[in-house]
């Protein structure tokens, strides 16, 4: 049986593709909290982790910012180990963005002699029930410097189904980089009334400044720096449209339609009840 070595595997993201690559028939080695010891940071585990491997599902934790450290020199052990391909969950931008983490593993990657696909997803709408969960569930309202900018919010459901199909056709998607997004892009006034409508309660679009998002993410939520400049700059480049195309190829590469934001939000509303 061809075996799948998930980082991340007890996160959003991983969960999902552990999922879907149980379902599509492969063994899953889960790297995370219950599975197979592993640590970025702790080169002593990966030789477990990487052993009798075939396919490789790589996340960035949001705390390294190191890839040369981590990442990078991961992507070489698990080539060096056998490793047939790896699919590296990027961002979208990426090719463009330079300071992101991600960017540097995707030029890494491209050094390599290994098969490889790039996923670059925009938006998740499991970032309703995470990033924004508490602004939401606490002050009943989204506060992001997006202004009117637009979003087609990808349920990670997809991300993990896209995941598997690439891991059965691997020869197809060899040295790709592959942009996932939702099927429709919304405003955030249309979230939160897609929200008031699901939840029974008015939740309010509240544009935030850039210092007034920065200072709301380190003063209230306590955020790391690494992770108010990613938040902010993300969210500020929604003004300019960085997240609002959606995909059609995602369709095929599916063979179902991708989930629609309305559907994310009603399968997942007890995320937001009031405790």
């Amino acid at each position: 049986m061809t075996t799948v070595l998930v980082t991340g595997a007890s996160g959003n993201v991983g969960r999902e593709v552990v999922r879907a690559c149980v379902a599509a028939g492969f063994d899953v080695r889960a790297a995370g909290t219950g599975g197979v010891r592993f640590d970025f940071t702790d080169r002593a585990t990966w030789g477990a982790a990487l052993s009798s491997v075939d396919f490789v599902f790589l996340l960035r934790p949001p705390p390294l910012g190191d890839m040369s450290a981590t990442l990078n020199p991961f992507v070489d052990a698990a080539f060096a180990a056998g490793v047939k391909h790896l699919v590296f969950l990027s961002v979208s931008g990426a090719e463009t963005k330079t300071w992101v983490p991600h960017r540097k593993v995707e030029d890494h990657l491209k050094t390599t002699k290994g098969n490889w696909t790039v996923l670059r997803p925009g938006f998740f709408a499991q970032n309703l029930g995470d990033a924004y969960r508490r602004d939401v569930q606490e002050d009943s309202r989204l506060f992001v410097p997006a202004a009117q900018g637009r979003v087609a919010f990808l349920d990670v459901v997809d991300l993990g189904d896209v995941t598997a199909r690439v891991f059965q056709e691997p020869e197809r998607f060899r040295s790709k980089a592959i942009r996932l997004a939702g099927p429709e892009a919304v405003t955030f006034e249309q979230l939160a009334a897609q929200l008031t409508s699901v939840l029974g309660r008015r939740i309010s679009y509240e544009p935030a400044s850039i210092v007034g998002y920065v200072w709301h993410l380190w003063r209230k939520r306590g955020l790391s720096l690494m992770q108010i400049v990613v938040q902010t700059v993300l969210h500020v480049g929604l003004r300019s449209g960085d997240a609002e195309a959606v995909d059609d190829e995602q369709v095929e590469l599916l063979g179902r339609p991708a989930t629609p934001l309305r559907g994310y939000l009603e399968r997942n509303r007890q995320a937001w009840l009031v405790p």
